[in-house]
């Protein structure tokens, strides 16, 4: 049987062969690795502001192609023209925001050194050496930029393993990133299956950065533990819509549609579970139907708001979901339906579902919005919180003081208020969740010292012979100590 050395890149909306890469073996990752480790000494021996430099020259490379970049995540995806542009812009502006603040969040820190007056006390932050991010397929340009970015900028190489799904997308960020670099081997691709991303855990590399499902998440942390190689993990979410009794309406289902439906739901902060106050619950759902309703789905990237989903395995999860759903007394107010393209499936709308059907508790990660009805905000936030996910949530209120208080009772790691997904355009904030949505974070300062090593730094001031608290020891000093503990601490 002849080995397979390459893979096949498919356009999920018209299922063409939209073109190869190859399959990268475990000898393949660990040598890219090691041509990462040869050149990331010299990348960080430039100063943060040289890095930016490079980075700012990214984005005018990134903004001359454009359509390039449009054309080949479209045929990866499916996904509407409007929605890759909406990638490029969350990636020029990320790299926009560290230029203006990376120089001084990597800047050395003094710190009080405390009783210990004559000594001089200091942080500094150090690249960690060679960075594994493994990155999914839904925003296949977007987000393997986040730690990819922050990574270069803190002084790592990085070795980027892209979702087999999307690999086309991968290595385009690789031929424009070396475009800019000083030395390309700095930035490598590696191009495969779940076994080309196995090896890069295994590789030697100083962290790996990955975001996906819990169950390849857990197969990596597993892995990884094996050389206690750190990881950040960027897992599912189950996120929750409360819709309280003052919601704007007409905001309110407008907001619930498009942070559902949006990249055809494969979003892990998309709006998978609606609460709604029972008081406004008809009027909000017969909104969000009708909006739906209203939605093109098709093949043209620039005349449509739904795609097709990523794959046939991915739309029978959705289909599974739908399915039990209506089994357990849910009701179907619009779509449950496989598209007339590819492997899409209709935005769909359920009313009457439980908390526990699969659709409530399990990610689903398609075109599919359940609403339940509760009698207050309170079953709702507790409802909300029944999870093992915890990555994002939203609140819906016209009194946004309100909102801020029932944001706190939420056990996530990003709530909105009166919006949804926003978060991720904003790069001074923290991203990532909790419980079995994951750990670690990305963008914001967080982002960056996830990709360096404190080091602390003590330096004496004074060049005494010798300190107080060194051999030999007496009674006297023995005394003083305890004085000193008596009057400083009691």
């Amino acid at each position: 049987m002849a080995t397979v050395t390459h893979l096949s890149s498919i356009n999920p909306a018209t299922l063409e062969n939209v073109g190869e890469v190859p399959i990268h073996t475990p000898a393949d990752v660990l040598a890219a690795v090691q041509r990462a480790r040869l050149a990331q000494p010299a990348w960080a021996a430039l100063s943060v502001q040289r890095r930016l430099h490079t980075m700012r020259r990214y984005q005018t490379v990134i903004v001359e192609n454009i359509d390039r970049i449009v054309e080949t995540v479209w045929k990866e995806t499916s996904k509407p023209r409007t929605e890759v542009l909406v990638e490029i812009f969350a990636v020029l502006e990320m790299i926009r925001h560290y230029r203006n603040v990376a120089a001084k969040a990597l800047a050395p820190r003094k710190v009080s050194s405390g009783i210990v007056l004559h000594k001089r006390a200091y942080k500094r932050y150090e690249p960690m050496g060679v960075i594994g991010v493994i990155s999914p397929w839904n925003y296949p340009f977007l987000l393997p930029h986040t730690p990819v970015l922050t990574a270069l900028i803190a002084g790592n190489a990085v070795v980027l393993k892209p979702s087999e799904l999307t690999s086309l997308t991968g290595q385009l960020i690789g031929q424009l990133l070396k475009q800019v670099l000083p030395d390309p081997e700095v930035f490598q691709i590696v191009t495969g299956t779940g076994e080309t991303g196995a090896a890069l855990v295994t590789a030697g590399t100083d962290k790996i950065c990955f975001t996906g499902s819990v169950a390849t998440g857990k197969k990596i942390m597993a892995a990884a533990a094996d050389s206690l190689t750190p990881v950040v993990m960027e897992l599912g979410g189950k996120d929750p819509m409360i819709v309280c009794a003052d919601a704007d309406l007409e905001r309110a289902s407008a907001g619930a549609v498009w942070a559902a439906f949006s990249n055809s739901g494969q979003t892990c902060m998309a709006v998978e579970r609606v609460y709604v106050v029972d008081s406004v619950a008809e009027a909000f759902t017969a909104k969000v139907v009708a909006k739906t309703n209203a939605l093109r789905q098709g093949v043209d990237s620039g005349d449509i708001e739904i795609g097709a989903m990523i794959s046939e395995r991915q739309r029978k999860i959705v289909e599974s979901h739908v399915a039990s759903a209506i089994q357990q007394g849910a009701q179907v107010l619009t779509g449950g339906r496989e598209g007339t393209n590819g492997f899409a499936y209709e935005p769909t709308v359920l009313s009457d579902v439980t908390s526990e059907m699969p659709v409530m508790q399990e990610e689903t990660f398609g075109p599919v919005l359940p609403i339940m009805r509760v009698p207050d905000v309170q079953t709702a936030v507790r409802l909300a919180n029944e999870t093992p996910f915890g990555l994002t949530a939203s609140v819906w209120t016209r009194d946004t003081g309100r909102g801020e208080i029932i944001a706190a009772q939420l056990n996530a790691g990003v709530v909105c208020v009166n919006d949804h997904l926003v978060n991720y355009g904003i790069p001074a904030l923290p991203f990532g969740g909790i419980k079995e949505s994951g750990f670690g974070r990305l963008h914001g300062e967080e982002g960056l010292m996830e990709m360096v090593r404190v080091k602390s730094v003590v330096v004496d001031r004074l060049g005494l012979s010798r300190e107080p608290y060194w051999f030999p020891y007496t009674r006297q000093m023995t005394g003083l100590l305890e004085q000193a503990i008596k009057f400083l601490y009691r």
